[in-house]
């Protein structure tokens, strides 16, 4: 998992699953909408891969990437936590505003 941060610190990469979350995309997408070129793009789709982040397909010339949610999931299971924790204290803050609110 502490690669799976290290991928994610990186803003493009973000960026880039951000744009495969909506669908499976080539290449030329990204790049048309990324202000990336496409080496740059390449790369970043290489080390996302290798994270297992990223899934590729080919399909005659293009090659097709897709998120891979699996070492999402980890991150996920790893934030509940601190999700719960963050909850307890706005549910507290809220009572204490209710309070106030009620003087």
């Amino acid at each position: 998992m502490a690669s799976t941060f290290a991928v994610l610190a990186d803003p493009s990469r973000r960026e880039i699953l951000d744009l495969l979350r909506e669908r499976e995309q080539p290449v030329g997408d990204l790049v048309d909408r990324l202000t990336l070129t496409q080496p740059t793009v390449s790369k970043h789709l290489k080390v996302l891969r290798e994270a297992g982040l990223v899934e590729v397909r080919t399909d005659a010339q293009r090659r097709w990437y897709r998120v891979n949610p699996r070492p999402l999931a980890e991150v996920e299971a790893w934030l509940a936590p601190y999700r719960a924790m963050w909850e307890k204290s706005l549910d507290a803050l809220e009572r204490r505003l209710d309070e106030i609110e009620g003087d």
